[in-house]
């Protein structure tokens, strides 16, 4: 079999159980929705849209961001409507929801304000211009036959920064998290001929958390796209992908996707 074009979070999905990476990538089972995911692609569009603002007409910097920022997740909570109807949440749950992002958002957009103050220089327009990162930047490699998208890569003097955005509820840095990091380092590193200084998260409910990158990190990444590959392209039936039976099976409040097709108890 050819190589798949894999992504960090089919990688990531495969080293969590084989079993769950073949119904969702090779068999396309359907999946279902959920308040997590939709709100973190609300999050994400917000401050994707955040960085494209017309900042002309901001007098009042501090007052101007936060006011913009609030509209813009406004607008995008509109934009899921139909996803967040179609999770059929009792009202009083996806209000609190509503305001958890919204307290996200405004807490990502203080140390924004710390760092634009920071960095102030000739005048807002300037200065936002200058801060600006790039955004949802696509990545492939077909020696590596990987693709992912970068929320933001920022330049802070000579160093380059590699940010992923998080929703999670708590800020651990876990292997999963690494493993994407090091693919998204991978994915620059053979696009520009070297490697970002550091990568990180920021972890909407808290702050930015930054990593050095270096070899032993980097190889970590090659060795699980070796990996995956090496697997993949070999075996095509089912039962080759073994299930992986853990506590992410079933919990108190949901099961995973696959649960009753795959019994995996």
């Amino acid at each position: 079999m050819p190589k798949r074009v894999e992504s960090p979070s089919s990688i990531n999905t495969f080293f969590q159980c084989n079993r769950k990476y073949y119904y969702q990538y090779i068999e396309k089972l359907p999946t279902k929705g959920s308040i997590h995911l939709v709100r973190g692609n609300i999050a994400h569009s917000t401050l994707e849209h955040f960085y494209d603002l017309d900042v002309s007409s901001f007098t009042n910097y501090e007052k101007d961001f936060k006011v913009a920022i609030q509209k813009l997740f406004l607008e995008q909570w509109d934009e899921y409507k139909e996803e967040l109807f179609a999770l059929q949440l009792p009202q009083k749950e996806l209000a609190g929801y509503f305001e958890e992002t919204l307290i996200m958002l405004m807490n990502w957009c203080n140390f924004f304000l710390k760092d634009f103050k920071e960095k102030f220089s000739e005048g807002i327009e300037e200065t936002f211009t200058k801060i600006k990162p790039i955004t949802e930047a696509e990545y492939s490699s077909d020696t590596l036959s990987v693709r992912g998208f970068i929320d933001a890569i920022r330049s802070e003097g000579e160093e380059v920064h590699i940010i992923d955005y998080k929703t999670n509820a708590n800020s651990d840095i876990k292997d999963s998290i690494k493993l994407q990091l090091g693919i998204y380092s991978l994915l620059y590193q053979e696009k520009h001929g070297k490697t970002p200084d550091k990568v990180g998260v920021f972890f909407l409910k808290d702050k930015l958390y930054l990593l050095p990158v270096d070899q032993p990190f980097l190889q970590r990444a090659k060795v699980a796209i070796s990996s995956i590959h090496a697997h993949t392209s070999t075996c095509e039936k089912k039962e080759e992908y073994k299930k992986n039976i853990t506590p992410l099976c079933k919990w108190r409040t949901g099961q995973c996707d696959f649960y009753g097709v795959c019994k995996p108890f």
